[in-house]
């Protein structure tokens, strides 16, 4: 009677332990960090005093010129200054923003979004950025690169500048 007894609970353990053994060792899926949105977090540099969350350019069809639209985080008691690199060498494209103490600046809600002209990404690319703040090294990002499918994304299109014909200006008689 014990054996039987000692073979039930036997088994019964190594079927408990069979069938979730596995979820002892196996991370969990709900603790690796991803961003849950279109765009993407930027990884903070130690001792950068700006966080950029939700990074992504929504461009035009041809792909040369995009919006950048994020949010920039500022959680310190000072105004920081923001530079952002799109490209290399003298193609590169270098664009600032000042973030107040304590405050969200969202590039393409309470801020404009920054134009990108010439980046060459159309959508579904990925367009590598170089976002730098304060004294802290700067950090490289491939920020996801989205069109006009999306509703969502309509109205932050960038629109064709308007072209500017010079007037035709007298010559002087002589």
């Amino acid at each position: 009677m014990k054996s039987r007894l000692f073979a039930s609970i036997a088994v019964g353990a190594a079927i408990v332990l069979g069938t979730s053994g596995c979820a002892f060792i196996t991370p969990q899926s709900t603790e690796i960090p991803y961003s849950p949105a279109d765009g993407i977090n930027v990884k903070n540099v130690a001792g950068a005093p700006l966080e950029i969350r939700n990074a992504l350019v929504v461009a035009d069809a041809e792909g040369t010129t995009g919006n950048l639209i994020a949010a920039v985080i500022n959680m310190t008691d000072s105004s920081h200054t923001l530079t952002i690199q799109v490209g290399d060498g003298s193609s590169a494209v270098t664009e600032t923003l000042h973030v107040q103490a304590h405050t969200v600046s969202s590039l393409g809600q309470n801020v404009d979004p920054l134009r990108l002209e010439g980046i060459d990404a159309k959508p579904g690319s990925t367009v590598p950025i170089y976002f730098q703040s304060g004294d802290a090294d700067g950090a490289l990002a491939d920020v996801p690169v989205l069109g006009a499918n999306d509703a969502l994304y309509k109205g932050l299109v960038p629109t064709p500048l308007p072209s500017v014909t010079p007037e035709p200006t007298e010559t002087p008689a002589g």
